[in-house]
């Protein structure tokens, strides 16, 4: 019997249409930057010095491609945030500011006060309860084999949903910041802290952002980190290639510095890896597939970690896009977390079954290996939970029920989706304080959990 073979049809090229990056001087359709040369605009130093912080300098950035009207609806919006603003200026030239409200840059870095929603009334400031699991200041250790180190607390770039809102950049309006470890002496309360603890193999260097850490701090950080015999593991976490990817570029003591930490510790034997952030295809250019090579070729491997926003990345042919152009330009899409439950910015959180519907799309697109895992970092503490895990989740009212048996045991954390996103008869219930409390009850019970589980709400 002969064997037919069956030939697959050619992919169409819109299959592959995520090679295309953006090219050429794309920053000169930006008023300001018109005459900005290449050599300028790649030049970091020019890139912090030139980013925006305020209404007026975003008017006067952009001039006659946004409405007064916009401008005003930002000016509010600056006012109403919990984090500080400053967006780079290649963020600022990705921007379609012909629809600056659909825009999904602008939805990340710029507020609008129309947009805004009334948290739901769940949400508090500090939802992962990270000060809870401090021990001493800017270090937490939460997972046994894990902590997470906070040596600075400002950004290239601020996030307006960032998970830190209580600690990161200067004092806003409505957020008088919490203190981390800023100074050399509070660094090495941490260092002798994950001496002390020999089950700790894994810290992770965040902040605020490595980016802003001067080479000689990279080295000094990576380089005591590896001195503790127990520590095996190491990530240096960046939002800078994603909205300033030229550093990596013309900023080549920075690299060095990065690279020299890559290199002891591989001679060592222990791993010291760059986690990034990447949320929506337009981030990444050619600029982009520029600086990641620069790091592919000095041995520097690179993860993402994305959150998913909404009207950024949740849906499911953008999320698909954006994860199959992250391992074009050499970097590892490795998380996509749901949108914490912080305050202020609920107009960009989304629902579990959203990222539930999200993940089964992009499952099968590329590798596995290429494939992110879709977490919720489960409220009060819990650590990352792979999404579709809870141990119910009631649709109707948007309440999911997470255990972490691993991390504390006996507890039960509870993440809310977004009231807006839910029916207006479910919308009415969570209006009643009683009903909503008997909501949460059953849902704890369908769980199998008790009141007294629960870590908050």
């Amino acid at each position: 019997m002969i064997e037919t073979l069956h030939e697959k049809a050619p992919a169409s090229p819109e299959t592959y249409a995520y090679r295309n990056l953006l090219e050429g001087e794309f920053w000169r359709r930006i008023p300001a930057y018109r005459d900005v040369d290449e050599a300028t605009f790649l030049d970091h130093l020019w890139q912090q010095r030139h980013s925006v912080k305020t209404p007026e300098e975003l008017l006067e950035t952009v001039r006659e491609l946004a409405s007064p009207e916009f401008i005003r609806d930002a000016e509010l919006g600056f006012h109403r945030a919990p984090m500080a603003v400053r967006v780079s200026p290649y963020a600022i030239a990705l921007v379609d500011w012909s629809n600056p409200y659909g825009d999904p840059i602008r939805r990340q870095f710029i507020p609008v006060a129309s947009a805004l929603l009334p948290d739901h009334p769940r949400l508090v400031l500090d939802s992962l309860h990270e000060q809870a699991d401090s021990p001493v200041p800017g270090l937490v250790h939460r997972y046994v084999d894990k902590a997470l180190f906070l040596p600075l607390a400002v950004c290239p770039v601020y996030c307006r949903f960032c998970t830190r809102s209580y600690a990161i950049g200067p004092d806003t309006e409505n957020v008088d910041k919490v203190e981390l470890a800023k100074t050399p002496k509070q660094w090495q309360d941490v260092f002798a802290y994950i001496a002390s603890r020999p089950e700790l193999e894994d810290v992770v260097i965040s902040g605020g952002d490595v980016y802003q850490l001067p080479p000689k701090n990279i080295e000094f950080i990576g380089n005591t980190l590896l001195d503790i015999p127990h520590v095996r593991r190491m990530r240096f976490a960046s939002k800078g290639p994603a909205i300033m990817p030229m550093k990596l570029i013309t900023d080549t003591a920075w690299v060095d510095a990065l690279a020299k930490v890559v290199e002891r510790g591989r001679a060592m034997g222990k791993d010291v890896v760059l986690h990034t952030h990447f949320n929506a295809p337009e981030e990444i250019t050619e600029i982009t597939r520029r600086a990641m090579r620069v790091l592919f070729e000095r041995g520097v491997f690179v993860r993402n970690q994305s959150v998913l926003i909404r009207g950024v990345n949740d849906k499911p042919e953008r999320m698909q896009r954006l994860v199959k152009r992250l391992g074009y330009v050499n970097v590892h899409p490795y998380y996509v977390y749901m949108h914490d439950m912080v305050k202020g910015v609920e107009d960009l959180r989304t629902t579990i079954a959203t990222a539930e519907n999200v993940e089964k799309f992009v499952r099968g697109s590329t590798a596995g290996f290429n494939t992110p895992t879709f977490v919720c970092d489960a409220p009060g503490g819990g650590g990352k939970r792979d999404v579709h895990s809870y141990e119910h989740y009631d649709r109707e009212n948007g309440i999911a029920v997470y255990a972490a048996p691993s991390v504390k045991p006996g507890r039960a954390f509870l993440y809310f989706d977004p009231i807006d996103q839910l029916s207006p008869a479910a919308q009415a219930r969570w209006r009643d304080e009683t009903v909503a409390r008997e909501m949460i009850h059953e849902a704890l019970r369908r769980a199998g959990q008790r009141d007294e589980a629960l870590v908050i709400a």
